[in-house]
């Protein structure tokens, strides 16, 4: 199974506010980045729940059929996704994982700060997609927490777009 991450982040290294706005974000309708053609390799999403709940409100759904999982040790209200495809689980990244693999998932995308830390800690990665939008936050959720370990990467390449995003990727080592 492939665990991938398409995440953007500010140069100052933050996925969000520190009240999971936003705000900062290019706005939707700017030039392609890859996104559609990253969506079109992976068939699970697994997302916490606070990012859940940020994409909710989102019009409309963002994921379309593909299957969302939500991460969450609380019951979540999954009837608020409408025209989505989702369902909830708990345990460890290691446990979702299997359970995933199991029910026939061989690709998935790995979305939100808490969930993104916990897979890469536990050495889940395979691939890091990672797009520099061109602001300071200052502060935030941030894209990586501490991790146990070093992680090394391979640089697999490097784009830049007219908008001044500029996204890299790549591959974990193992």
């Amino acid at each position: 199974m492939t665990v991938s991450i398409f995440v953007g982040a500010s140069v100052d290294g933050f996925i969000a506010r520190p009240n999971h706005d936003l705000d900062w974000l290019p706005e939707g309708g700017g030039e392609p980045h890859g996104y559609e053609e990253f969506m079109a390799t992976v068939d699970t999403l697994v997302i916490g729940r606070l990012t859940y709940e940020k994409v909710l409100s989102f019009d409309p759904w963002p994921y379309g059929s593909k299957r969302v999982v939500v991460l969450s040790s609380k019951p979540v209200d999954l009837s608020k996704a409408v025209g989505g495809v989702v369902e909830q689980m708990s345990g460890t990244p290691a446990e979702i994982v299997t359970q995933l693999a199991e029910s026939g998932a061989k690709s998935l995308y790995v979305d939100g700060g808490i969930t993104i830390q916990g897979f890469l800690r536990a050495g889940l990665v395979q691939r890091l997609i990672i797009t520099r939008v061109p602001v300071l936050i200052g502060s935030g959720i941030p894209l990586f927490g501490t991790l146990p370990h070093d992680v090394r990467l391979v640089h697999v390449s490097t784009r830049h777009y007219s908008s001044g995003l500029v996204q890299s990727e790549y591959h974990v080592l193992a």
